[in-house]
């Protein structure tokens, strides 16, 4: 069997120092994640309720964007070269948007751990420190240094993008009857979609953030910046979700025995999030006042269409599934599910991931409604939610996936299966316990985003159970959790170290019904991404304009520039006034 390794020895470096980035990022978030559990519950305090938003911030930066992009552009450099079996055009430029995302995300990450310190150092005149959690739009402020690390990070990423793009180009003048890769298609069509929807943040940050942490600028505008970093902040969830519906729908089937049920539907998924996941950023706010209850109301019709591509995946993958079970000799109406690989954590990590993904769904309709959001906006609930979204669906895929691919890139193969279906099933039962308590306690409206949730003179009641069952439960989770965390980082280590030896073919799943089941048009990348434009133009036009006609670009009566800069024509001067600051 030929492995990824044998057929691209230089990218599979590549994939592998991204692999690695993303796995040092998740055990160090995954460290904090658990400090956080024991804080928030009163078990132990390790750290000060002072330095648990620092805390907070790292934990969501380095698990939220940095593991799940890091492994992000390994899985999509793997999916490129291997469905178009071409080499990327250049292994010195694709080390150097590599390089690019190593230092935004180091500069960022130095920035927030500077907040642990007793006296942070100060860098152009200010503390060096970002105590300003994921959604770091204003009025929080954190050093320019962590802003200027994320601006940085997400250019890797698009730099990146234009890199498969320029492969796919090179692959397309060679072949130009073909119909692109599935693998392929849908690298092009998520970075299509990132390029769009991350433009917000990039604005927000270098525009308005940026200026203001260095005092060019006095001020911003609060609204504005939230509503641009919404613009990033939901899409960025299928931003991680559409790299684990990549591996459910090629490699799922494979490992089930069979074939992929639809080659086309899974392309109508991809185009449908380009087309429906970025206007959709505003149902993060139903609690603003500064945006119209119609924009809201029109979101939230934008955000329950977003469930059609959710479920045409689930028939799909399940239909998938099924071919194989009964490839293997499964029967009846249920009784194939036996037939499926349990044994095989690649596959039960991936099966259960999707379980739980459902249970996300159902979730996910509650926030999308604007009544029922004002129930539980802010609450537990919220963290519950995207814990089963990007901290199972995806982080739980991707563990289970590195049980395939780091074979695929060391050409070793993996240490212990049985090490790895404990780690998958230690994760699936920890979020069960943590999240299913976390949804609960957001409907006794325990706050999310709190060293404190305890308060004097009033306890939150519960129907069903206790405050303190609820506690044991998160609790519960969370060490499952970190022990699941460590199997893994401990078996794939192992796996490193290992020898080489015989692993699974580089391939993936074939189909039944082909892409030449489908018109052609759906390769058309150009409509679909100005249908798009077209799409956020009608969403987020007015309601921009509304609040910039209300409270200005950088507050109400305020210009913004507050720092004229002195006469600089050499770089002398440019660094003379730096250093000043």
């Amino acid at each position: 069997m030929t492995s990824y390794i044998d057929q691209f020895p230089e990218e599979a470096r590549l994939v592998k120092a991204a692999m690695v980035s993303a796995f040092l990022a998740l055990a160090v978030g995954a460290t904090f994640g658990l400090l956080q559990v024991l804080h928030r519950t009163g078990m132990v305090r390790v750290l000060s309720s002072a330095d648990y938003y620092t805390a907070l911030t790292a934990h969501g930066v380095l698990l939220a964007l940095t593991f799940t992009i890091f492994f992000l552009v390994a899985l999509f450099t793997w999916g490129i070269t291997t469905s178009l079996d071409r080499n990327l055009p250049s292994m010195r430029f694709a080390w150097g948007w590599y390089g690019t995302m190593v230092v935004g995300a180091l500069m960022a990450v130095v920035a927030i751990f500077a907040g642990f310190l007793t006296e942070p150092p100060t860098l152009l005149g200010e503390e060096l420190s970002a105590s300003v959690l994921f959604t770091f739009y204003a009025p929080l402020q954190a050093h320019p240094l962590f802003y200027l690390g994320l601006a940085i990070f997400v250019i890797g990423t698009w730099i990146a993008g234009y890199d498969w793009f320029r492969t796919y180009w090179a692959w397309k003048r060679d072949n130009p009857d073909e119909r692109t890769p599935l693998p392929a298609f849908m690298a092009l069509t998520t970075m299509l979609f990132w390029w769009l929807s991350s433009a917000g943040v990039a604005i927000a940050i270098v525009v308005f953030l940026l200026p203001w942490s260095l005092g060019i600028v006095d001020s911003v505008n609060p609204l504005l910046t939230r509503t641009l970093f919404w613009f990033f902040g939901h899409a960025v969830v299928y931003f991680w979700l559409m790299p684990a519906y990549m591996l459910w729908y090629i490699l799922l089937p494979k490992l089930s025995g069979g074939k992929l049920f639809s080659d086309p539907l899974a392309r109508v998924v991809f185009v449908l999030f380009l087309l429906l996941s970025t206007p959709t950023g505003i149902h993060h706010q139903y609690m603003d006042p500064g945006i119209a209850e119609g924009f809201k109301f029109i979101v939230m019709v934008n955000t329950m269409f977003l469930l059609l591509p959710s479920l045409l995946t689930a028939f799909t993958v399940v239909a998938s599934m099924e071919h194989g079970a009964r490839q293997r000799g499964g029967t009846g109406k249920l009784r194939w599910l036996g037939k499926l690989p349990w044994r095989d954590p690649v596959f039960t990590g991936m099966a259960l991931s999707g379980l739980l993904f459902a249970a996300a769904g159902f979730s996910g309709m509650i926030n999308a409604g604007m009544n029922i959001n004002y129930l539980v906006h802010n609450t537990f609930w919220i963290v519950g939610h995207f814990h089963l979204t990007v901290g199972t669906a995806v982080a739980l895929t991707f563990m289970a996936g590195s049980y395939w691919f780091i074979p695929q890139v060391t050409g070793k193969p993996l240490w212990n299966r049985t090490a790895g279906l404990v780690q998958v099933l230690l994760w699936f039962l920890g979020m069960v316990f943590m999240s299913n308590a976390m949804h609960r306690a957001g409907l006794l409206g325990v706050p999310r985003r709190t060293a404190e949730p305890q308060y004097e003179n009033f306890a939150f009641e519960g129907a069903i159970g206790s405050v303190g069952e609820l506690d044991a439960q998160v609790v519960l989770g969370g060490t499952l959790l970190a022990i699941s965390t460590i199997i893994f980082l401990v078996t794939i280590v192992m796996t490193m170290l290992g020898d080489r030896g015989e692993v699974p073919d580089n391939s993936y799943a074939g189909t039944l019904s082909g892409p030449e089941h489908s018109p052609a048009i759906l390769d058309n990348l150009k409509l679909w991404t100005a249908i798009a434009l077209v799409l956020i133009v009608l969403a987020y036009s007015l309601p921009l304009a509304a609040i910039v006609q209300r409270g200005g670009l950088f507050g109400p009566g305020i210009d913004g520039i507050t720092r004229v800069l002195p006469p600089i024509d050499t770089i002398g001067g440019l660094v003379e006034w730096v250093v000043g600051r």
